[in-house]
């Protein structure tokens, strides 16, 4: 193959991974396989003095989301890469630069005029994106007003944290293989709601435009900052030799692999302080020379042996993780590695125990494989779920075609994972030091599959302290946090079950009209009062104050399955559970209801103020209405909807100070 075939094979492959890559579909190459592509291109267009029509070295790569095509009033084009200190020290020319976080997700560009909102749009190209102010109320940390009166121009990454990412994965059937690519695929969603429950973050980076904005790059950030607007990290260098900015850089990337900063990254980004400086700039290829710099770091591969392909359970998708020879990457010991999906598998030609790998910590933190160097067998897709033994399907996505293995049994535990979480969570059981990813990782290993099991774990201490990411200290803090929550208030429990519609209020209402034993014998027709059960027990709960129908049959409907129940007294078992006296403790508020709305500055929060006033007899609901006696507001004088709808009603507003003066200890 001559090298203008090479080039044409290169263009057409990179082309196709960052076709793919910007639009949230399925990864075709690793960022490792991209960068090594992409150089080799570079190189041979050195060579061979031409560049291809469509080569990816000559053009910013575009996201294709669809929707109003828009032009960018300034064209944001990409940085220049490198992965030498020496060069960012050269191009610095000992003018104090800036140091920030290359985030990486996909970048969009938000324009405000005299404090609104005008604008969101994709970078697309470079000099034309997708307008997508449609979603920016989904888009956490774009306000819809500023300060700032005039044109503001602002760049950022919308960005997804490794936690959120990781959450996503585990609860949803589709799963990517990396923050970025959920990004991306996220903005290509037309119902806003369903992108917000994606908890996307927009981060600025770049002050684009702004009337009489300062020269300085700080100055501009801090204009941002004064603004409400979450910025990237940013550190300035004033003497930038290559010493000093190798010991930023170093520093920098111990925060990476110190799992530091919550959101992915790819690199670091220099820019000249001198904005004015930097404008002075030529514009070579698809980057301008002074508009910054970006540093990449070196990715150390290492080569080791496949040992087995482990398929582990979260919610309904079972995801395959290779587990190889222990190798030595970036100071740590790494033994596993995800493999995302069966597709993923596929595309590196995964095999059985004895395929040679190519691993490497991408990005300084996950643990990646990115090449077959020699199969070994074919892979085995298991035909049964390794936690509950029922089949198995491959799904295949209908819009990325990406193949994904799923447990057939609605009632696996893996799928309850939600509800486990909810039950150890500080609103629940409290039991501290057991995220989601552990209890994924416990329901996998067998551990866990109810509730009563989460107390049963201390039986499985020495195996915890095993576990990669864990040691005997993190072990032992989880079992002294079980055995904490082993006394527990009625209230907590409660709530910890995960019963449909039976939320905190409701907790508290029908623990307020029955001790919890007596609750329980009702709902699961076990009481022992004769004539009681001349009413159906949803009947008896339903005719207590705030409960109703429909969550009285919920509540009934949950102990009254015997399977359930039985759980619920293995659960019992292994804890001491404690009642506050319901009663009120004074009649202050005695027959009144109160909405109270805004911040509160004396009580702690507006659940400490919804607290005094129940144990004074009186109610809070969350909405105004005729029967609403006060609506509790600070700012009295607001035009919120509540305060309108008080008005409108006639419905005393009062503010906290007055209602401490009124229904206060000590107003008697």
């Amino acid at each position: 193959m001559d090298k203008i075939e090479q080039m044409r094979k290169l263009v057409e492959e990179l082309n196709r991974a960052s076709e793919s890559y910007y639009n949230g579909r399925q990864e075709l190459m690793t960022d490792y396989e991209w960068d090594a592509k992409f150089d080799e291109l570079k190189q041979l267009e050195l060579e061979t003095g031409k560049t291809l029509p469509d080569s990816p070295t000559g053009k910013v790569s575009e996201d294709s989301i669809a929707g109003q095509k828009e032009d960018h009033e300034f064209p944001a084009l990409s940085l220049a890469k490198t992965k030498r200190v020496s060069e960012l020290a050269k191009w610095a020319e000992n003018r104090p630069i800036w140091i920030s976080w290359k985030l990486d997700g996909l970048t969009l560009v938000v324009t405000y005029d005299d404090g609104k909102l005008l604008k969101v749009v994709t970078r697309g190209n470079g000099h034309t994106g997708t307008n997508i102010t449609h979603l920016a109320k989904s888009i956490q940390g774009i306000p819809q007003t500023i300060a700032h009166q005039g044109h503001l121009v602002i760049r950022g990454e919308a960005i997804i944290s490794y936690d959120d990412f990781e959450r996503f994965n585990m609860e949803n059937d589709e799963e990517y293989a990396n923050p970025r690519n959920l990004a991306s695929g996220s903005l290509t969603l037309k119902d806003p709601a369903e992108v917000a429950q994606r908890h996307i973050h927009w981060i600025p980076f770049t002050l684009v435009y702004a009337d009489d904005a300062p020269i300085s790059w700080g100055a501009q950030m801090e204009l941002l900052k004064e603004n409400g607007l979450a910025v990237v990290d940013h550190e300035i260098i004033t003497l930038p030799t290559e010493e000093e900015i190798g010991k930023v850089i170093n520093r920098w990337t111990e925060r990476v692999t110190n799992r530091e900063n919550p959101y992915p990254v790819d690199g670091l980004v220099i820019t000249y302080d001198d904005t004015a400086y930097a404008a002075t700039g030529s514009v070579t290829g698809h980057h301008a020379t002074r508009a910054g710099y970006a540093f990449k770091w070196q990715d150390t591969g290492a080569e080791t042996e496949l040992d087995m392909v482990e398929w582990s359970c979260a919610a309904s998708t079972i995801s395959p993780v290779a587990v190889f020879r222990p190798v030595e990457l970036e100071g740590t010991t790494v033994k596993r590695a995800s493999l995302c999906n069966i597709s993923e598998c596929e595309r590196l030609g995964i095999g059985a125990k004895g395929t040679k790998l190519e691993v490497i910590k991408a990005n300084k933190i996950i643990p990646k494989v990115i090449r077959v160097i020699r199969q070994t067998g074919e892979m085995e897709i298991p035909h049964t779920c390794p936690v509950c033994g029922f089949s198995t399907e491959i799904r295949v996505s209908e819009t990325s075609g990406t193949k994904t293995l799923h447990c057939t049994n609605h009632a696996c535990p893996a799928k309850q994972l939600k509800k486990f979480a909810r039950f150890v969570s500080k609103d629940g059981m409290n039991v501290d030091g057991i995220s989601e990813q552990t209890l994924a990782r416990f329901i996998n290993l067998g551990w866990v599959s109810e509730y009563a099991d989460i107390f049963r774990l201390p039986e499985h201490a020495v195996e915890i302290a095993r576990l990669e990411g864990f040691g005997e200290k993190s072990a032992a803090n989880i079992m002294r946090s079980i055995g904490r929550a082993k006394t527990v208030e009625a209230r907590r429990l409660l709530f910890a079950l995960n019963i449909p519609m039976v939320g905190h209020d409701v907790c508290n209402r029908l623990l307020s009209a029955y001790p919890l034993d007596k609750l329980i014998d009702i709902a699961s027709g076990q009481s022992s009062e004769g004539d009681l059960f001349a009413t159906p027990p949803q009947e008896i709960l339903a005719q207590i104050p705030g409960i109703g129908p429909e969550k009285s049959a919920s509540f009934v409907s949950w102990f009254g399955d015997t399977n359930n129940l039985a759980a619920f007294r293995r659960l019992q078992e292994q804890l001491t559970i404690t009642q506050e006296s319901s009663a009120p403790q004074g009649s202050r508020c005695e027959g009144l209801t109160f909405v109270v709305t805004g911040d509160v500055h004396h009580y702690k929060n507006r659940n400490t103020l919804k607290a005094y006033i129940e144990s004074q007899g009186g109610k809070v609901t969350g909405s105004v209405s005729k029967s609403t006696d006060f609506l509790i507001n600070n700012d009295v004088n607001s035009t919120s909807g509540k305060n309108q709808k008080a008005q409108q009603l006639s419905i005393p507003i009062i503010s906290e100070d007055e209602f401490i003066e009124r229904f206060g200890e000590g107003s008697e």
